[in-house]
């Protein structure tokens, strides 16, 4: 049976967008169509939806408003957003994500130059939205986990590197913010998103944190007590330029269909100067991050924290390395901060 999906847009035009690729599924059809979140509000009091894709900006209630509304009333919806890419559209965005919202897709620029790209995106993110795929990189039972034992490295230098997806904004906010000012290693990040609302997600941690958060420039020195996140569109990596460690970006292919990859990050690693690489990898659809943390352990000693499945949006990408045995610990979101600043220590 097809999922049932509703949406919610206050433009004509986005919601004939929308309404044409969901319907073009066999797997998923439009049930009903809302001008502004009022009306959404009195559908998902009446009845069920598998999915709701919802704009950001409307009149009357906005998305961010009967996200609250939702959680007010304790209304359950697994939603996506359909997000513009103006300055307020991507601070909102990650508004709704923090209130509830799973996943977002950018609409675009020009609704007639949407192409058959956008159209898998779209469809690749509502399917993970509404349960009905996780990629086959999560399909099966989970076979044994085997944890490794591993004492500290006394000395040295260390780094942390987390890699995260779908879920990513809100479980970074329940991380970073939680590591001190004076922890004794940089922060690398990759976070699956488009350009711009990096830097909006960056600012928003860096808000929240005592620790300084900054989205990733070229030529940037990597620098302890500093969280680099990887900007949008192009692969963040990490080397030794000029006698000093410092970002760049290349324009490589996409990895696991995602630009940046933490893939390219974690083995851009494998020939630094760091004792150890504390590897965190949390929510996300796919196995991101699983073939690098693999290469970058034949050269560099690693600690790998994975996030548990209750706590995952999105049980994949920590799922996919748990699998491989080199994990030293699965933990609850809000035990992965502790963890790492237990592991490479404070100043």
């Amino acid at each position: 049976m097809a999922k049932k999906i509703l949406v919610v847009d206050d433009s004509a035009l986005m919601r004939r967008l929308a309404c044409d690729i969901i319907n073009s599924d066999e797997r998923f059809h439009v049930e009903k169509i809302a001008h502004d979140g009022e009306e959404a509000l009195k559908f998902l009091e009446k009845e069920h939806f598998d999915g709701v894709v919802l704009d950001v900006n409307m009149p009357k209630l906005d998305g961010l408003g009967l996200l609250k509304e939702l959680h007010r009333k304790g209304i359950k919806a697994r939603i996506l957003m359909f997000s513009s890419l103006t300055d307020d559209g991507t601070k909102e965005t990650l508004e709704a994500l923090e209130h509830g919202a799973m996943d977002f897709i950018k609409k675009p620029e020009n609704i007639v130059r949407a192409d058959d790209d956008f159209k898998k995106q779209f469809i690749s993110v509502l399917s993970v939205v509404t349960g009905v795929s996780h990629t086959s990189h999560t399909h099966g039972e989970l076979k044994s986990v085997r944890t490794r034992s591993s004492s500290p490295i006394v000395g040295g230098e260390k780094l942390v590197a987390i890699a995260s997806s779908t879920g990513g904004p809100k479980a970074l906010q329940q991380v970073i913010p939680f590591l001190p000012a004076n922890l004794n290693a940089p922060v690398l990040i990759v976070q699956h998103m488009p350009p711009v609302f990096t830097r909006s997600l960056a600012e928003r941690l860096d808000s929240m944190s005592k620790i300084h958060v900054k989205e990733a420039e070229e030529g940037d020195i990597i620098q302890k007590g500093t969280v680099y996140l990887a900007a949008g569109g192009r692969h963040m990596k990490a080397g030794k330029i000029g006698g000093r460690m410092k970002i760049y970006y290349t324009d490589e292919p996409t990895r696991e269909g995602v630009r940046p990859a933490a893939n390219y990050m974690y083995e851009s690693l494998m020939d630094s100067p760091y004792s150890e690489i504390c590897c965190a990898v949390l929510t996300g659809m796919g196995a991101d991050g699983t073939a690098g943390i693999k290469n970058l352990e034949q050269q560099k000693k690693i600690y790998v924290i994975a996030q548990d499945a209750p706590t995952s949006a999105v049980y994949g990408m920590p799922r996919a390395i748990a699998q491989t045995g080199l994990v030293n610990e699965i933990l609850p979101l809000d035990k992965i901060a502790g963890a790492i600043t237990k592991d490479v220590g404070v100043r």
